[in-house]
C-alpha cells in the first residue's frame, strides 16, 4: 500500500525530522516505545519513580508512559494486570463468563483512544512527516479519539484541531473547551454518531492548508497496529489470569463494535493464539454491516455508515446488532441511585459489581448487550469466556442520561421502570441481529468499502485490494519492531540534543 494511507518505518525527511527533535527538546519530551507501552515492566525505573508526582489527567510529558492498559484504579500506579470486571450470572442471564476490560484507566482522557492517538502522530514524528512548531494535527473523531489527539498534541507542544458531530455528548466539548489554545480548534460538524461522511469532508476542507495534516484513525494502519499489539496483548495479560484460575476456560470469542476498527485489531491477536471469534457490532439504527443499511443512533463511539479502511474484515466471524434503545436505558438503569438500589436489592447484583458500571459508558454497554446475544446464540457454557472492552465511563453521559430521562420518562423514573429496563435489556436479551459470516458475506462487507476508500478518499483499487489478505495484515505486525527502533533512535537524539 503506498502513502498517504500506509506509512512506513523509515526516514521520509531528515530535515523536518531535525526539526521535531528540537522541539522534544524544548518540551522535554522522552516517548515510549510501543514495547513498552505492551508491557510497561519493560520502562525505565526512572520513568515509575517520577510519575508518582503527576497527576493523571495533567498535560505532563511524563503521562505518555501511562497510555497503557495497566494503570490502578486512581489512574496513577501501575498494577500487574489490566483493570476488568467479570460480570455475573445473575446479570447477564448466561453462564459463560463476560469480562470486560475498562479504558476509564487510561490518563488525560479518561479512555483508550488516547493510546490510538499517540500510536497515529508518533509514527509521523520519528519519520520527519510531522513538525510540531509548524504543522497542525487535525483529529477527526465521533468523540473520545479527537480528545486522545487534543492531549497528545498539547503535551506534545503542537497545536491539534478536534473535528466531530455537534450532537455528540455535551461532556465531550466541555472537555474539549479545557484542553484547546483556541476555542476555534473545535469544529463541529453536522448531525451526529453516524455522520463520520461529514467530518470528512470537513477534514478535505482543512487538507488544503498544507500545515494541517489530518490524522483519521479510519484509515491509520497505526490504529490497527497499537490495539493489535497493545490492546490484544492487554486482554491476552486478563485471559491467561483467568485461566490459571480454571484451566478449563477458552477464549471463544472477543467482541468490539467496529468504530474506527482499532480496537477490534486485538480480536486478530487473540484469534491468532486462541481461536477466538472476532466479533463486530454495530447499531442496528444503522446496520452497515449486517445489510448495508444506514440511519442514524447514539451508541456514541461507534461512527458508522462505512467500513474503516483499517478493518480487516476478511478475519471476522460474527456482526451483532444492539440498539441505541438498550445502551441508553442500561445507561439510565446503571448510572441512577435508583437503578442501583435496584440492582442490589431486588436482583441481588453484587454491589462492587455495580459501582463499576461507574467505568462503562455507552458504547461498552452495547459491548456488553453484544457480548450476551453472542453467548445465547452459540450456546456458550461456563467454561466459555467472552472479552469486551468499555472505552469511557459514564462520566462522559451524564447529560445524556438527563435526555433520554426527560424523553422517555416525563413523569418520573421508578423502581417499576428500572424493573422494565432489566427484563427488556438484560433479562430478555434474545439472539436477534445476529450473523455468522460466510465467505460471501465477508466479501459483501469488504466490497462496501470500495465507495468510501476508492471512490470519495483515493485510496487507489490495488492498494484496497491488498487488504483481502491476510498476509497484508501479517505484513503490518512484522513492523512493530522496527517502528520501536526508530522510537528509539528518535529519543536517543533528543537526548543527545539535550546534551550539548
Amino acid at each position: 500500500m503506498t502513502e498517504p494511507f500506509l506509512m512506513r518505518p523509515e526516514i521520509v525527511d531528515a530535515t523536518r525530522r531535525r526539526a521535531a527533535i528540537q522541539s522534544m527538546r524544548i518540551a522535554q519530551v522522552n516517548l515510549p516505545t510501543w514495547s513498552e507501552l505492551a508491557d510497561p515492566l519493560r520502562m525505565p525505573a526512572a520513568i515509575e519513580t517520577s510519575l508518582k508526582s503527576v497527576g493523571a489527567d495533567e498535560p505532563d510529558a511524563r503521562n505518555l508512559w501511562r497510555v497503557h492498559w495497566f494503570n490502578g484504579p486512581d489512574r496513577k500506579d501501575r498494577v500487574p494486570l489490566p483493570g476488568h470486571v467479570v460480570l455475573p450470572e445473575a446479570l447477564t442471564g448466561v453462564k459463560a463468563p463476560i469480562v470486560v476490560l475498562l479504558g476509564r484507566r487510561f490518563p488525560l482522557i479518561g479512555a483508550h483512544k488516547v493510546l490510538a492517538a499517540y500510536a497515529c502522530l508518533i509514527p509521523r514524528l520519528v519519520t520527519g512527516r510531522f513538525e510540531p512548531a509548524h504543522d497542525r494535527a487535525v483529529w477527526p473523531s465521533t468523540g473520545n479519539y479527537c480528545r486522545g489527539g487534543i492531549a497528545i498534541s498539547r503535551i506534545l507542544n503542537c497545536r491539534g484541531v478536534a473535528v466531530l458531530p455537534a450532537g455528540m455528548s455535551r461532556e465531550r466539548f466541555d472537555w474539549l473547551q479545557d484542553w484547546v489554545s483556541d476555542p476555534g480548534d473545535i469544529i463541529r460538524t453536522p448531525g451526529t454518531e453516524s455522520n463520520v461522511k461529514e467530518i470528512y469532508d470537513k477534514c478535505a476542507e482543512l487538507a488544503r492548508d498544507e500545515r494541517n495534516v489530518v490524522i483519521n484513525q479510519f484509515s491509520e494502519f497505526a490504529n490497527y497496529l497499537i490495539h493489535y499489539y497493545c490492546t490484544g496483548a492487554a486482554f491476552d495479560r486478563v485471559f491467561l489470569h483467568l485461566k490459571s484460575a480454571d484451566a478449563a476456560y477458552r477464549l471463544a470469542a472477543f467482541v468490539s463494535a467496529t468504530g474506527s476498527a482499532g480496537t477490534i485489531a486485538a480480536g486478530d491477536y487473540l484469534k491468532s493464539r486462541h481461536g477466538t471469534k472476532i466479533v463486530a457490532a454495530e447499531a442496528v439504527e444503522c446496520p452497515t454491516m449486517l445489510c448495508n443499511g444506514y440511519g442514524e443512533h447514539n451508541i456514541q463511539g461507534i461512527g458508522d455508515k462505512h467500513i474503516p479502511l483499517i478493518h480487516n474484515v476478511m478475519n471476522t466471524d460474527i456482526v451483532v446488532g444492539v440498539s441505541d434503545l438498550a445502551s441508553d436505558s442500561l445507561n439510565l438503569l446503571f448510572g441512577g441511585n435508583l437503578g442501583r438500589s435496584y440492582l442490589a436489592g431486588r436482583r441481588k447484583i453484587d454491589p462492587d459489581v455495580v459501582r463499576t458500571f461507574d467505568d462503562i459508558g455507552i458504547s461498552g454497554l452495547a459491548n456488553i448487550v453484544a457480548a450476551i446475544k453472542v453467548a445465547k446464540h452459540l450456546d456458550f457454557g461456563a467454561d466459555d469466556v467472552v472479552m469486551t472492552v468499555a472505552t469511557d465511563s459514564a462520566l462522559l453521559y451524564a447529560s445524556e442520561r438527563q435526555r433520554f430521562l426527560a424523553r422517555r420518562y416525563r413523569d418520573g423514573f421508578d423502581e417499576v421502570n428500572a424493573g422494565e429496563i432489566f427484563s427488556r435489556h438484560l433479562e430478555g436479551i434474545v439472539d436477534d441481529h445476529v450473523l455468522e459470516l460466510t465467505h460471501v458475506d465477508r466479501k459483501r462487507i469488504f466490497n462496501l468499502g470500495y465507495f468510501t476508500w476508492v471512490e470519495q478518499q483515493g485510496v487507489t483499487i490495488d492498494d484496497f485490494e491488498q487488504r483481502r489478505d491476510q498476509q497484508f495484515w501479517r505484513g503490518l505486525v512484522d513492523s512493530i519492531p522496527s517502528w520501536d527502533c526508530l522510537i528509539e533512535d528518535f529519543n536517543a537524539e533528543v537526548g543527545a540534543a539535550r546534551a550539548r
